[in-house]
Formats: C-alpha cells, structure tokens, sequence
C-alpha cells in the first residue's frame, strides 16, 4: 500500500508528523510505503502534483484502468488542515481512501486573513495586483489573490465517497472550527472520530498511530 502524507500550511515535506508516520510504517508496518511530497505550490499545482504522483503509483503497482475515475485503493491519503481539504478533493474525484487531520474545510474564508491583513482590495484588483504576494509560507507557497480565488471556485460542497473518508477533529484545535468541520464531514456520512482537548498540529500524534494506522487499513477494505 501506498500512503502519501499531505501537509498543511506552514509546513513541508519534513513535517513532524509525516515523518513520524514514515518512521512508524518502516518499524511496524515494512509493506507501507510512505510518500512526503512537498506542496508549497499554488493549489491547482497541488492538485496536479498529487493526481500524477498516484497515477505513477497506480501505474506502477500494475493497476491499470481505462476509466481514470475507477477507485485506487492501493493509495490511501493522509492530510493535516489544509491538506485535509486536498485529500478531499482528490478522493472526491479518484474515490481514493483518506483519513483527516483537523481538516480545513473553507480555505477560501479561513485565508481570507491574510487579504485582509495585507490591505488587498478585491474591488481594484487587475492583471497585476492579482499576483500580488499576500503571505508567504514557512515552505515559501507566496499566497496571492488568485489563490484565494481558486479555493473559493473548488469550495467542499460534498464528500462523493464517504465510505472512504474518515476524520479525526480536536475539540482545542486554536485554529480551525472543529464543529464546523465535524458537522459538515458528519451530513456527508463520513467517519468522524472527535477527541477532547488537544491542538491543531496534534501534538499527541505518535501515541495516536496505532489508531491511524488501524482507521487507515479500514478505509482500505471499506
């Protein structure tokens, strides 16, 4: 199996808990292969970047299929905030498994900010204020206005496999509204596992991999 990790905001390749999981696979679980792509890119780069790397997987693992929409569970997604919100798009599309971490499910309110904060002014914006850089990532994604209007032209409206689709939601995450994407990931169906107290960035994540990777394996056979 295959099982890439998908970082959120301010992060890379060399997240905590990426690495951690990769770490975890080699000790417990040989037969996981573990990916850790970097993201920093604009959204619709993201997407691209990651559709290519699980059809190179697919293709590569002998699963060949004239019907692109045809479920790849051989590729199983793991995304932590932002990166939730892309592994449900990508399992929207493909039906591949994915397990959530505090997922963002409104990118295009929760990044509003940084417009906001930059004095960007949608109303006199042209060809050249809509590159303008609005914050830069600890990666260095530089976020412009178009960014934010991609995110606001693929909001999360659905989960299309909810079978498929498991989250688990801290109640202390500081930075994204856990009810708002437990209530919203629930009317879809999905699996959501909400635990008490906690942070965004799951600082207990090694003592939760046990649990992930069992959730993880059920997705599979889902």
């Amino acid at each position: 199996m295959n099982l890439i990790y998908i970082h959120g905001l301010d992060s890379n390749a060399n997240s905590t808990k990426g690495v951690l999981l990769e770490k975890y696979c080699q000790r417990h679980h040989s037969d996981i292969n573990v990916l850790r792509p970097d993201l920093n890119k604009s959204p619709a780069q993201v997407c691209e970047q990651l559709l290519s790397l699980i059809e190179e997987l697919d293709n590569n693992a002998g699963r060949k299929s004239a019907d692109k929409q045809t479920e790849l569970s051989n590729t199983v997604l793991i995304g932590s905030s932002l990166g939730g919100y892309f592994s449900t798009l990508i399992s929207n599309q493909i039906g591949c498994p994915a397990l959530l971490l505090n997922p963002s499910t409104q990118p295009h309110v929760t990044l509003q900010r940084f417009a906001d904060s930059s004095g960007f002014n949608p109303d006199s914006s042209n060809e050249s204020s809509d590159n303008k850089t609005l914050y830069t990532t600890a990666g260095g994604w530089q976020i412009t206005p178009t960014d934010l209007q991609w995110f606001a032209d693929h909001q999360l409206l659905s989960v299309n496999y909810p079978d498929k689709v498991a989250v688990l939601l801290k109640e202390g995450d500081e930075l994204l509204d856990s009810e708002l994407s437990r209530a919203f990931y629930l009317s879809q169906g999905a699996t959501v596992t909400v635990q008490a107290g906690g942070d965004h960035r799951f600082s207990d994540f090694d003592e939760q991999l046990p649990m992930v990777m069992s959730i993880l394996q059920s997705l599979v056979q889902a």
